[in-house]
């Protein structure tokens, strides 16, 4: 630092010169919508890595080639992945289509909803203030701890024996 601060007037008078700088202008996002007028993203959760392509249309959802009630038959999941249209009120404006590997059945529902929420604030940015506030947007690292020598699984020891 060139020169020493000795008070608080002259702190102020610092704090006043930083935020008399020219403001950053606020970032403005543009729709990502390719020639078919759809959006894509990937969304992930534990293993599973679900590619979800999102357009205009009834509702639809479609999972593997499969309706999402025939795919995800557990109602908490169909739930999960509903949950992006809810939070940004555009139930039954989107058709969604996904294809999804890895994981199972939960961490699958996990990053369809993830891959949804993207392609949705990639479609309309307006409502990436909602999903973000929701927590939509962000991936959840939780992953599978892995198995460590010397132990049964990663934090299981062998039964122990005195004799």
């Amino acid at each position: 630092m060139a020169e020493e601060i000795k008070s608080l007037e002259g702190l102020e008078a610092v704090a006043e010169g930083v935020t008399a700088a020219p403001a950053e202008e606020a970032i403005t996002r543009e729709p990502v919508r390719d020639d078919l007028g759809r959006s894509y993203a990937t969304g992930k959760r534990k293993d599973a890595i679900a590619r979800v392509w999102i357009k205009p249309g009834s509702g639809k959802v479609t999972v593997n080639g499969k309706e999402m009630s025939v795919y995800f038959a557990r109602p908490v999941l169909q739930m999960i992945l509903r949950q992006p249209f809810t939070v940004s009120g555009t139930e039954d404006q989107f058709d969604v289509m996904a294809t999804v590997t890895g994981g199972g059945l939960s961490g699958q529902a996990g990053a369809v909803k993830h891959g949804v929420s993207k392609a949705l604030q990639l479609y309309d940015p307006s409502l990436r203030a909602a999903l973000k506030a929701a927590g939509f947007l962000t991936r959840d690292s939780r992953v599978v701890e892995r198995k460590k020598y010397g132990k049964a699984k990663a934090r299981k020891s062998f039964q122990f024996s005195k004799r």
